[in-house]
């Protein structure tokens, strides 16, 4: 892929989420968030899960909670999929 943005991400503890490189956040509730980076489709799976920042002028989103799981799909979104054929 040319011009991936670069995808870190940081966990500490289990209870505090930094990532860089997202582009944009499908769904969340306090069970499970959907973001989205040039690497696939990101599920952050967990309880109590609160989106602290999200910004994504810098592609930064820090969650708190207890995170249980992380997991990548290549497989995009429709929703995000149509995003990006039409550039909206």
């Amino acid at each position: 892929m040319e011009n991936m943005t670069e995808h870190v991400l940081t966990l500490t503890n289990r209870e505090s989420l930094t990532l860089t490189g997202i582009k944009d956040v499908d769904s969340f509730n306090e069970q499970e968030i959907q973001a989205i980076c040039d690497c696939g489709e990101l599920s952050i799976r967990g309880e109590l899960l609160h989106m602290e920042e999200l910004n994504l002028d810098t592609g930064i989103l820090t969650v708190s909670g207890k995170i249980v799981s992380l997991t990548y799909s290549e497989q995009f979104t429709s929703s995000s999929l149509i995003k990006r054929l039409f550039g909206g």
